[in-house]
């Protein structure tokens, strides 16, 4: 059970650093992807800088985590993911659902799943 939380875990970490990667190397393609618009050079680097912080710390951590059989890590992804699902519920409330709301949360909900069943499992592991 641990190899398969392990590999799984190490998934969701090299999905979340991939993620970061591009948004590092193809800002405008991927905020365009987030239905989000740049302004400028400004709005480039803030894109660049934030997504990729955000993805590539979470999907980081994660394989960290994996890698070390160890529960610790897995605290960073899963509060990042947790506040990004918190967010979008609160969007949700205010301003409505458009037709893309629900992928991310879903996604962002199975990755949450995975790492607190990773957590769980990398504990059971260390006892």
């Amino acid at each position: 059970m641990t190899f398969v939380m392990r590999l799984i875990v190490g998934l969701v970490g090299l999905f979340l650093a991939g993620m970061g990667l591009v948004f590092l190397i193809h800002p405008a393609e991927m905020a365009a992807n987030f239905a989000l618009t740049p302004v400028g050079s400004q709005g480039l680097a803030t894109v660049r800088a934030d997504f990729t912080a955000f993805f590539l710390v979470g999907g980081l951590f994660a394989l960290l985590g994996a890698w070390r059989v160890d529960p610790s890590p897995l605290k960073v992804p899963i509060l990042l993911l947790a506040v990004a699902l918190f967010g979008r519920t609160v969007s949700l409330v205010l301003d409505g659902a458009g037709p893309m709301a629900w992928p991310p949360m879903i996604s962002e909900a199975v990755m949450i799943a995975i790492l607190l069943l990773g957590q769980r499992a990398f504990a059971r592991a260390a006892s």
